[in-house]
């Protein structure tokens, strides 16, 4: 079945009361011994943020936000896939498919969809325009739960390929980080015939171990990442990858569970100097959260580090690649090691600020790294 249908979401009052009965009857741990952030979310704050989430916070403005772009399902792989499909006033306009990874949502494109499909109303190049499609990862958000196993990065990166065919994109471009990234990637591998160029915000590639004595600061600095993310920062992915049913449980039942497990990332991986809240509005944050308790997808987001947790830098990309660093990455890579396995870079850039969640954090950084790079390709 090929037919595309509108999608819109509509939360019933009866869930949001759901939740807001759940929150009211949270239980808590006492207080991290500490009294900062090195085990976890301090209480203090997730306190804070569940009364916030219970008694202030309105759904219905980030509903109406989401709804306020073109929504679509369709059947891919026997799988429904939501998307928001937003096409460019320009008629020659580069299609462009981006994908979030984890704990990110469509949520975190919300800020850049209007600058790139449309450049000439927000101060740009009409010449810059795309027509922007962003799935929702199975699994997440409102696509579809698989229901076997299988739905790994590249099995994604074809169904992707088929959603832009489907829409009548013979030629296009994509991006993506985080999970994004090693999707965009696999799309960079597999669909060579179609994707004329690809762009990522979070550089998977191996250290070469021809450059360890002669490192670069930013290597220097890519291996300090790497081994902080093993002994510190690693513990959600491990069990992602080894056990996601049976963290699911905990993050589908509880709602403040599911909110600090990804506030934690939102400190963690954003360039906000000690504090979520300085990177990200907590509005923004919330609606991000509110596609994985609402869709009750804390188990099936999880599965996909099941599926795919060393895929993340297999294969090797001819085709044209940008790559934007932005310092707060997770992991950063140099140049020279980024070539070992994507061949054919046409743009590099280490920006100044902005962390993993680019286009959420630095919308205008990223929209600019978008343009500048496919601009080559166009």
């Amino acid at each position: 079945m090929s037919e595309i249908t509108p999608f819109r979401i509509e939360i019933s009052d009866s869930e949001l009361d759901d939740l807001r009965a759940r929150l009211a009857l949270t239980r808590f741990p006492e207080q991290e011994t500490p009294g900062d952030w090195s085990q976890g979310v301090p209480l203090a704050y997730v306190q804070e943020l569940k009364e916030y989430w219970q008694n202030q916070y309105d759904w219905r403005r980030g509903e109406a936000q989401l709804n306020s772009f073109p929504g679509f399902k369709t059947t891919l792989n026997d799988l429904g896939i939501h998307f928001l499909h937003v096409r460019s006033p320009q008629d020659d306009a580069l299609p462009l498919v981006m994908t979030h990874g984890w704990p990110g949502s469509i949520v975190e494109f919300l800020k850049v969809i209007g600058p790139l499909a449309d450049p000439a109303s927000h101060g740009g190049d009409p010449k810059d325009a795309f027509h922007v499609v962003c799935p929702a990862l199975p699994g997440y958000g409102f696509s579809d739960k698989p229901a076997s196993p299988g739905w790994g990065v590249e099995k994604i990166g074809d169904t992707w390929a088929a959603l832009m065919r489907r829409l009548g994109y013979d030629s296009y471009v994509a991006q993506g980080g985080d999970w994004g990234s090693a999707v965009t990637t696999a799309i960079g591998i597999q669909d060579t015939d179609h994707c004329k160029a690809i762009h990522v915000n979070m550089v998977s590639a191996r250290p070469d171990p021809d450059t360890m004595d002669d490192l670069l600061e930013i290597e220097k600095k890519g291996l300090a990442g790497m081994k902080h993310y093993q002994d510190w920062d690693s513990g959600y992915s491990k069990e992602q990858s080894t056990r996601p049913q049976t963290v699911g449980y905990s993050l589908v039942d509880s709602p403040v569970g599911q909110m600090a497990w990804i506030m934690e990332k939102f400190w963690a991986w954003t360039d906000c100097d000690g504090h979520p809240e300085n990177a990200l509005g907590r509005d923004e944050m919330l609606d991000n959260i509110m596609l994985y308790w609402l869709t009750a997808s804390g188990a099936s987001s999880a599965r996909l580090y099941w599926e795919s947790f060393g895929a993340f830098s297999a294969g090797e990309v001819t085709i044209p690649t940008g790559c934007s660093i932005f310092p707060k990455e997770i992991f950063v890579c140099s140049q020279r090691w980024a070539q070992s396995r994507y061949k054919n870079i046409i743009h590099w850039n280490e920006l100044e600020k902005g962390g993993h969640f680019a286009a959420f954090e630095q919308p205008e950084l990223f929209v600019k790294e978008l343009r500048d790079c496919f601009r080559q390709v166009r």
